[in-house]
């Protein structure tokens, strides 16, 4: 375990052929899931709680499916970062909620004065727990494209989980 506090757990798994680790957050949220779903889904409000996110946009939406561009804000000597993630969001039986979540870096060209994320992998889960509480389940693996010292990812491996989940928990309990 890499963080626990605030009711948050993070924990880290090494990925074959990758220098970067991947991330896995865990936290029990009360509010439903469909509120957690719609603080998701509102792309520019969440990036007031995901971790570092300087702005986010929709490109394409179709049925389950939605392609979203994000920026985010780097520690200094890196440069800001930006990704393109295609989201599948899929319910399940049980009224839980899974967004796939892939990073798709050539589905539109590359801004100036930012190194494009050339690899994402991870979901969101949300699993209902009784009358209002959702458990919250946040893992990603990310290869961030150009040059990231050790420590500046280290540290992103586990800020990125709890903050972002952190931030998500005080805006769906509010």
């Amino acid at each position: 375990m890499a963080k626990q506090a605030d009711g948050i757990t993070v924990s880290l798994a090494e990925v074959p052929n990758s220098t970067f680790k991947a991330y896995r957050g865990v936290t029990l949220i009360h509010a439903s899931v469909a509120r957690i779903r719609a603080l998701q889904e509102d792309l520019t409000g969440a990036c007031k709680w995901i971790h570092e996110c300087k702005l986010q946009k929709l490109l394409k939406h179709q049925g389950n499916e939605a392609w979203t561009y994000g920026q985010f804000d780097t520690p200094w000597p890196v440069t800001p970062r930006d990704s393109v993630l295609h989201v599948i969001t899929q319910e399940g039986s049980d009224g839980s909620l899974t967004r796939t979540l892939e990073g798709v870096p050539g589905y539109v060209p590359e801004e100036k004065g930012f190194v494009r994320v050339t690899e994402v992998k991870g979901f969101w889960k949300l699993v209902p727990k009784g009358a209002d509480n959702t458990e919250v389940t946040y893992q990603v693996h990310t290869e961030p494209g150009g040059s990231v010292p050790a420590w500046v990812a280290n540290k992103f491996v586990v800020d990125a989980p709890f903050n972002t989940l952190k931030g998500l928990k005080a805006a769906a309990e509010q």
